[in-house]
């Protein structure tokens, strides 16, 4: 280096002889040369001839230089060397840099010509060294700038926004303002997307009032979809929506941003209107994209829309955005998750590019409806096919295992996965839980969350769940609190469950600490989580409590029918009906789930006449009658006095579950009808259905209502034949029946091979009997 200072060579001279030895460049040579360039005298080696190394002429040197040779191959021999200049930095300026070889070359010479500190050129520079995700190189040419404006700092933002480094975009744009730089419409999207991915909400709010006050909304839709993004990115998607009603001209960006948000945000009503509504406007820029139909179709899946789906698929083929791969593998999850079968298999064949994701919809769609044996056949022709499984598409076939309530074949499923060595994942082991959970196996769910998967909210919140639909209210109780006492968040369905299972307990004074928690967390807006606290508080005989509640949230069918249920179980039976008829008065339709409440509160009185009212409203509504709510008639009739009325509604029933056949035989108990309530049992036994514990406590106490004796001690001997043991109630039953009877002898008999201590009751019907004799 110190021979060519001595030498006087220029600026260009030194560097591109150090270029034609070097075959591989590096940005921090780069810089090192330009510091020595500061060193040395100007000298144009393209005017002077006079320059010369003892080697010869550097113009010679460079020209044979494989450096020289890459730049100016495309050069005509003609060209002057300032017209190949300017052409070199157009083409530069205009075209992609191809390899990160040729950019730092490219730069190499930018800078020995003196273009480096060109605005132009600099941002170029920077999204160049971005896309070959080199952020800090763009950095050190962003530093390197004496003069940087708002366009420069938009470069370099752009630069680490682009390679997910969004802590650094963020901490760039809190810069500008320091360096004299004000952002602008261009920024802001940017940044405002960054704290998105960071879940940066407050940073976000300030930006949105920093943006207001330098009116950046005005005519620039992006700027307000961004935050529409950022707030429905941070759950906030009330925000969100308001920040949408305030621009102006809305775009195709701005409506996806809002229907994207909605579905994140599990308010996919809402997003199906905002896709209504972008449809009715209908302006150019108003017509939805490959992403907007894509949000729509997720809403429908989740709403289990069928209806909307096909017409927004038929919208999609109309306006030709179905063949996109992304909307083709959106509406195959649409069909799958509204288990319709036939659509999603049309869907599943139209997809050109089966990848995993289409792969597990389609499985899901079997899944969801229980057909194992076909979820296991495409499983293995995914594989066939040469996709390998996710921890997704293995929980989809484990979940059918728990829909079809296969439970050997379940485990089989378990073992396999572990000996063909898929990759278990939180997910595969979430989903095991909740199979082992489904089949009732506590014990095995246990020993997954035990072993290894304790530290995971999702596992805690499914083995709370899991103890309150086992009816382990206790349990619940107590794995709740530890997971409070670990810190792990708890999510609504366990909040919902922690509350049901103080409801069946009694237990209100923890369920008013639950209440706290729930608005301590921000949990009391979810309705479903309200509804839990109303029936809470009306099980626990807290009606004020309830109606104060039930004022206080949205008021959805849910809302109505958790208040109808309250009064009606606490006795209050009248008041029920009163809350019918305000219901019907807000426009709200009652669904199956009321009118089986209120079929209950007209049994409790013993009305007839609004039960009759009750049944009328079904048949002018179109009720289908289901199951349930067709129990509720025969139960409402048999407890007003209508006994042959509620036979007819229970033979005209097309189909009956146990706790219609166990409806019927109380009916006929309570009535004193001993023997027709054993020929329906018989009836039961010859359609299949298998009868329950409540199915022989329901016979055995007609029989013992008609003084039955033979035939409840056979009906008694026939449990074992169903694998149910007697209980309590089944003994206190047989000890009725044979005090009623006047059999002391079998009555003492029965109480001396009690499996258990009898209770008050068993005690006192056989002191009464011996009374008696």
């Amino acid at each position: 280096m110190l021979k060519v200072i001595e030498k006087g060579l220029s600026n260009i001279g030194v560097i591109f002889f150090f270029f034609s030895t070097i075959d591989y460049l590096r940005y921090d040579w780069i810089q090192c040369l330009v510091f020595f360039m500061d060193l040395i005298s100007s000298f144009n080696i393209f005017a002077s001839g006079s320059a010369t190394l003892s080697f010869g002429n550097p113009m010679l040197v460079l020209k044979s230089s494989k450096f020289y040779k890459r730049l100016y191959s495309c050069s005509s021999a003609v060209d002057s060397e300032a017209s190949y200049l300017t052409k070199h930095i157009d083409s530069f300026l205009s075209n992609s840099v191809l390899d990160s070889r040729t950019l730092l070359s490219t730069h190499a010479y930018i800078i020995t010509t003196g273009h480096a500190h060109n605005r132009f050129i600099a941002s170029k520079l920077i999204a160049s060294y971005a896309s070959f995700k080199q952020p800090h190189s763009s950095t050190k040419v962003f530093d390197s700038l004496s003069f940087k404006d708002p366009f420069l700092w938009n470069s370099i933002i752009k630069a680490y926004f682009s390679n997910g480094n969004y802590v650094q975009a963020v901490e760039l744009f809190s810069k500008m303002p320091f360096f004299g730089n004000l952002p602008n419409q261009f920024t802001i999207p940017m940044v405002v997307s960054a704290c998105a991915e960071l879940g940066l909400l407050c940073f976000g709010m300030n930006v949105h009032a920093f943006a207001s006050k330098l009116n950046l909304f005005c005519g620039n839709s992006a700027v307000g979809a961004s935050f529409v993004y950022m707030y429905s990115k941070c759950g906030v998607v009330d925000d969100a929506s308001l920040v949408f009603d305030e621009i102006a001209m809305k775009d195709v960006v701005a409506w996806t941003a809002i229907v994207i948000g909605y579905v994140q945000n599990g308010e996919s009503d809402s997003s199906l209107q905002c896709l209504r509504e972008m449809h009715r406007v209908g302006g150019y820029d108003e017509r939805p994209n490959f992403r907007t139909l894509e949000g729509g179709f997720q809403a429908c899946g989740n709403l289990s829309a069928l209806t909307d789906g096909r017409c927004l698929h038929g919208f999609a083929l109309k306006s030709g955005i179905v063949s996109s791969h992304i909307v083709q593998s959106a509406v195959l999850s649409m069909y799958s998750k509204c288990g319709s079968i036939e659509d999603a298999r049309v869907s599943f064949c139209e997809v050109v590019n089966k990848d995993l994701f289409s792969w597990t919809s389609f499985i899901g769609v079997h899944a969801k409806l229980g057909y194992v044996c076909e979820c296991f056949q495409i499983f293995l022709k995914m594989q066939a096919n040469g996709v390998y499984p996710d921890g997704m598409a293995i929980s989809c076939l484990i979940s059918g295992f728990a829909n079809s309530m296969k439970i050997l074949e379940g485990k089989a499923f378990h073992g396999f996965i572990l000996r063909r060595n898929f990759d278990v994942d939180r997910i595969v082991y979430s989903s095991l839980m909740a199979m082992y959970c489904k089949f009732g196996l506590l014990d095995l769910a246990e020993n997954i969350f035990f072993v290894g998967h304790n530290q995971e909210k999702d596992c805690w919140n499914l083995m709370v769940v899991g103890y309150e639909k086992a009816g382990l209210e206790m349990n619940c109780i107590k794995l709740f609190r530890e997971m409070r006492h670990e810190g792990i968040e708890a999510d609504f369905n366990s909040v919902i469950s922690v509350i049901s299972s103080c409801s069946r307990l009694g237990a209100i004074h923890f369920g008013r600490s639950i209440h706290c928690h729930i608005i301590k967390s921000l949990m009391f807006e979810k309705v479903s989580v309200v509804n839990s606290l109303i029936n809470m508080y009306g099980k626990c005989g807290n009606l004020t409590m309830a109606q104060s509640l039930f004022h206080q949230t949205t008021q959805d069918i849910a809302t109505w029918n958790s208040l109808i249920s309250c009064y009606a179980d606490s006795g209050h039976p009248f008041k029920a009906l009163t809350l019918f008829d305000e219901l019907i008065s807000t426009g709200l339709k009652p669904n199956t789930a009321t009118l089986v409440t209120l079929l209950s509160a007209c049994a409790q009185i013993a009305s007839v006449e609004k039960g009759r009212k009750i049944h009328d409203y079904i048949r002018e509504q179109g009720f289908e009658y289901e199951v349930s709510l067709a129990t509720g008639l025969v139960d409402m009739y048999a407890k007003c006095g209508q006994i042959d009325l509620a036979k007819e509604i229970f033979d005209s029933m097309d189909e009956k579950d146990v706790v219609s056949w166990n409806v019927m035989i109380s009916s006929y108990g309570m009535h004193g009808h001993g023997k027709s309530a054993i020929n329906v049992f018989q009836q039961m036994e010859e359609n299949g259905a298998r009868p329950n514990d409540l199915t022989f406590l329901a016979v055995l106490s007609a029989c013992a209502h008609a003084g039955l004796v033979d035939e409840a001690k056979s009906l008694f001997d026939k449990m074992k034949e169903f694998s149910i043991i007697p209980t309590l109630k089944h003994y206190a039953c047989m000890v009725d029946l044979y005090g009623r009877s006047g059999c002391l002898h079998e009555a003492e008999s029965l109480v001396l091979s009690m499996p258990f201590a009898p209770d008050g009751g068993i005690w006192g019907s056989l002191l009464k009997l011996q009374n008696a004799q």
